[in-house]
């Protein structure tokens, strides 16, 4: 199957909403904001506050991310942005490999009804690629090294190994984080 990559731009909101959003709209939902603003921020948004963040994010030059299309239906989406903006950069986790300013693709996500098509491997090319476009020289993912284990699908959303194996990526480092039960290991592709 073909799927289409495009950047998480303001026009594009309502299939981010799709994505990222609570089916309830004063629930507060993670949105795709735990790994990529502070925990004192992420706490004080709450609810509709968590939406409205987003939707600045994605009037912002760089896009938050990439969407995933199968035809008009959004099907998917990938968190990727530089590193030094996000809690990463802070991590006592997650190691620092060097200093090169890289990108962080931390969380790819792929609507139910859609898994199992492939979508994963292509947000990861297409975040990648995008990340690229805008100037990174190296992204980075933090997977879970899970083996041929299966992860909870709820804990999924950093990714496999083996997904970021399959996307040219080489595992550089061991974290102390875990996912799911599952060690995360830093991956990486340069440019």
């Amino acid at each position: 199957m073909s799927f289409e990559i495009v950047p998480a731009s303001l026009t594009r909101f309502d299939d981010v909403a799709t994505m990222l959003g609570p089916k309830k709209p004063t629930s507060s939902v993670c949105w795709c904001l735990s790994h990529r603003i502070d925990s004192k921020t992420n706490r004080e948004l709450v609810g509709p506050a968590r939406g409205e963040y987003v939707r600045e994010l994605c009037g912002r030059p760089v896009a938050p991310g990439v969407l995933a299309y199968d035809g008009d239906e959004v099907v998917g989406w990938a968190a990727v942005a530089p590193r030094a903006g996000l809690p990463f950069a802070r991590s006592t986790k997650i190691p620092h490999v060097d200093e090169l300013p890289v990108w962080s693709l931390f969380c790819v996500r792929v609507r139910p009804g859609h898994r199992g098509q492939g979508i994963a491997h292509t947000l990861i090319d297409g975040a990648t690629a995008y990340a690229f476009a805008q100037g990174a020289p190296v992204v980075e993912g933090y997977p879970a090294d899970n083996g041929d284990q299966k992860v909870d699908l709820t804990m999924a959303y950093v990714g496999t190994r083996r997904l970021f194996e399959d996307a040219g990526y080489t595992k550089v480092a061991d974290t102390d984080a875990v996912s799911g039960g599952f060690p995360r290991v830093v991956m990486r592709r340069p440019a």
